[in-house]
C-alpha cells in the first residue's frame, strides 16, 4: 500500500497562504540551506519550472512519483501558462469545473475522490503519492492520510486558508522528526496513528 503524504508550507499559526491561497510570501525562506534539503530529501516537489531554471532537471523523484492537488492550486500554475507543473511525475487535478484536461500528463478526478485516490493508494510501486493542496482537498482526503510533512515558515498570517477546509474533527498523528533550519523555518513530519 502507498502512502498519501500532505506536504505542505504553512504559517505558524496554520495557514498555507493568505485567503485567496496566496504563499509568495513564504518564498523568501527557500534559502540555500533549505533548498538544499529540498533537493536531497523531495526533489520532486520543485515544480518542473523551477527545476529548470535552477539546473535540477536530472534530479530523481525520491518520495512520490504521483501528486494530486485542487482545482485552486492547479489555477495558479494555469495562471502562469503552465498546464503540467510536475510533469516529472503523475499529475492528478480534483475538479468539479473543469471539464478537459489542458495536458495529456494531467488526468482529472471529477467524482469519487477518495475512491481514486484509494486507487492510486492500491497501486505496486516504491514511491508514494503527494497531496500538494489545497485546503479543501486536504479536507476532503484527511481520512486518507497517511504522513503529514509541514513546513512551518516564521510567518504569522492572522487569518487565511487554513490546513484543512473540513468541519470540526480530532485526527490524531504521531510526531516522527523536527527539522530546523537556520532561517527559523521547521519541518515537522508525523505518520497517523491508525
Amino acid at each position: 500500500m502507498r502512502k498519501l503524504t500532505y506536504f505542505i508550507a504553512c504559517s505558524i499559526d496554520g495557514f498555507i497562504g493568505d485567503p485567496k491561497g496566496d504563499a509568495t510570501t513564504m518564498m523568501a525562506f527557500v534559502d540555500e540551506e533549505f533548498l538544499a534539503f529540498l533537493k536531497e530529501e523531495y526533489p520532486e516537489t520543485i515544480s518542473a519550472e523551477g527545476r529548470t531554471a535552477l539546473g535540477l532537471g536530472d534530479l530523481e523523484n525520491r518520495r512520490f512519483d504521483t501528486v494530486v492537488q485542487g482545482r485552486v492550486s492547479y489555477q495558479l500554475a494555469l495562471d502562469a501558462d503552465v498546464t503540467s507543473p510536475y510533469g516529472h511525475m503523475r499529475e492528478f487535478v480534483a475538479s468539479r469545473s473543469l471539464t478537459e484536461s489542458p495536458d495529456p500528463n494531467v488526468e482529472l478526478i471529477s467524482e469519487d475522490l477518495v475512491g481514486r485516490v484509494r486507487e492510486l493508494k492500491a497501486e505496486q510501486g516504491e514511491l508514494g503519492i503527494w497531496l500538494c493542496g489545497g485546503s479543501q482537498l486536504a479536507g476532503e482526503l484527511i481520512d486518507e492520510i497517511d504522513e503529514l510533512v509541514i513546513k512551518t515558515y516564521p510567518l504569522v498570517y492572522g487569518s487565511g486558508m487554513p490546513m484543512f477546509g473540513s468541519g470540526f474533527a480530532a485526527d490524531a498523528f504521531t510526531l516522527e522528526g523536527v527539522r530546523t533550519f537556520g532561517n527559523g523555518v521547521l519541518v515537522r513530519t508525523y505518520s497517523r496513528k491508525r
